[in-house]
C-alpha cells in the first residue's frame, strides 16, 4: 500500500432499511433516511436522504420516492448505488478533494443474508470507488458499538431492532453462536399503526404520519410508568373522504403493535432455547442488550425483561450503536480481522 495509504479514505457504513449512517474520521458525517426521489421521465435522482424523505407521500406522477432497501437487503440496486454515491460525495472532508479518493469500506449486513444479497452490497460498494470492502454482521457491529468485548469466551445476547429486520444473536469468542433474523421491525410497526387507524378510526394516514405516531406515543405495553400525552392525528376520513383529526393515546398504539411485538418476543425466546448451556449461564448474568431504533419503543425493555426473566439494557444512542461498532472495527482491522467478511 504505502503511497496509496495517503490517498485512501476509510469509511464505515451502516446501510439500513430506514436510515443510512456513515462514519469518517471517528465522526458520524451522514445520518439520513435511506430514501431517494427519482424523476420518472429523465430517470435522474433529484433528492436523497432528508430532502427525499420530506417528499414521501406527497409526490406527483413525475416524481417517485424509492426506498432502495427492503428487509435489510438491497431491493433496488441502481437506486441504492446512487444513494450511496451521493451520501459519500456529501461527506465534508471528501468534498475538498479534487478527485474521488479510493475508499476502504466496512459495511454491515443482516445476519440472515444470502450470498447473492451479500454480493449486491459488495458490488454497490465497489461501484462507489471502494477498493477494499469488508462486511460485518449487524449483531456483531452492535455488540462492538455497545462496548462489549466480543473476543472473550463469554456469551452476550444482542437484539438489534432496525427498520427492516430484527437481528437476535448470541455472541462469544468473536463469532455468532446462534442467531435469528426476523422481518419484523420498525417498518412493520409503522404499517401496524396505519392498519389500526384504518380499521379502528376509519382514518387513512400516510407512512410519515404513522411513523411520527410511533415515535411520539408508541408503546409496547398498556401500562407505562410515565405515559406520554395524547396525540392528535390528522388524515383522510375513509367514510366521508374529508380530512379529519382524532386523538390517540399510547394504549391504542400498544394494542396495534401487540401482535408484532409478540413475534419479536417469540424470536428472542427461540434463540435463547438454542443457546448452549454454558453460554446460557453467561447470559443469565449479563442479560440482553437492545440496539437499533426499535429498542426506543417505550416499555419494550420491560416487556422483554418480564418475558425472559433477564435484565434488559438499552444501548446508549441505540440508533448509532451499529455504525459505532462498524467504525471501531474499521479502526482496528487487525484485531477484528476474524469477524470481517472480505
Amino acid at each position: 500500500m504505502g503511497f496509496f495509504d495517503f490517498l485512501t479514505e476509510e469509511i464505515a457504513i451502516d446501510l439500513g432499511t430506514a436510515n443510512t449512517l456513515i462514519i469518517h474520521n471517528d465522526k458520524v458525517v451522514v445520518d439520513s433516511p435511506s430514501i431517494v426521489a427519482r424523476d420518472r421521465i429523465s430517470g435522474k435522482i433529484i433528492a436523497v436522504g432528508k430532502e427525499a424523505n420530506m417528499m414521501q407521500g406527497k409526490t406527483h406522477e413525475n416524481i417517485k420516492t424509492i426506498r432502495p432497501l427492503k428487509d435489510g437487503v438491497i431491493a433496488d440496486f441502481d437506486a441504492s448505488e446512487k444513494m450511496l454515491m451521493m451520501f459519500i460525495k456529501n461527506i465534508p472532508a471528501l468534498k475538498k478533494k479534487w478527485f474521488p479518493p479510493a475508499l476502504r469500506l466496512v459495511i454491515c449486513i443482516p445476519s440472515g443474508i444470502t450470498e447473492v444479497e451479500m454480493r449486491a452490497v459488495k458490488e454497490s460498494a465497489e461501484r462507489v470507488n471502494g477498493k477494499e470492502v469488508y462486511l460485518i454482521h449487524e449483531p456483531m457491529a452492535a455488540a462492538i458499538g455497545i462496548g462489549l468485548d466480543i473476543m472473550q469466551p463469554k456469551g452476550n445476547m444482542i437484539v438489534d431492532i432496525g427498520g427492516g429486520t430484527t437481528e437476535i444473536a448470541v455472541i462469544a469468542l468473536g463469532g455468532i453462536v446462534c442467531d435469528k433474523s426476523v422481518k419484523i421491525a420498525g417498518d412493520v410497526f409503522t404499517n401496524d399503526i396505519i392498519y389500526y387507524m384504518r380499521t379502528q378510526h376509519n382514518l387513512y394516514v400516510g407512512e410519515t404520519t404513522a411513523e411520527a405516531i410511533k415515535i411520539e406515543i408508541g408503546s409496547a405495553t398498556e401500562d407505562l410508568q410515565s405515559p406520554p400525552d395524547e396525540k392528535s392525528v390528522q388524515g383522510r376520513d375513509l367514510l366521508t373522504g374529508k380530512p379529519k383529526q382524532v386523538q390517540i393515546s399510547y394504549r391504542e398504539i400498544a394494542k396495534a403493535l401487540d401482535k408484532s411485538i409478540l413475534r419479536v418476543e417469540d424470536a428472542v425466546m427461540e434463540t435463547l432455547s438454542q443457546t448452549p448451556p454454558e453460554l446460557a449461564a453467561d447470559i443469565y448474568n449479563t442479560g440482553i442488550y437492545l440496539a437499533g431504533g426499535g429498542s426506543m419503543l417505550r416499555g419494550l425493555d420491560r416487556r422483554l425483561s418480564q418475558k425472559t426473566d433477564l435484565p434488559v439494557y438499552i444501548a446508549e444512542d441505540p440508533l448509532r450503536a451499529v455504525v459505532r461498532g462498524t467504525g471501531i472495527a474499521l479502526k482496528n482491522l487487525e484485531r477484528y480481522k476474524s469477524i470481517l467478511i472480505k
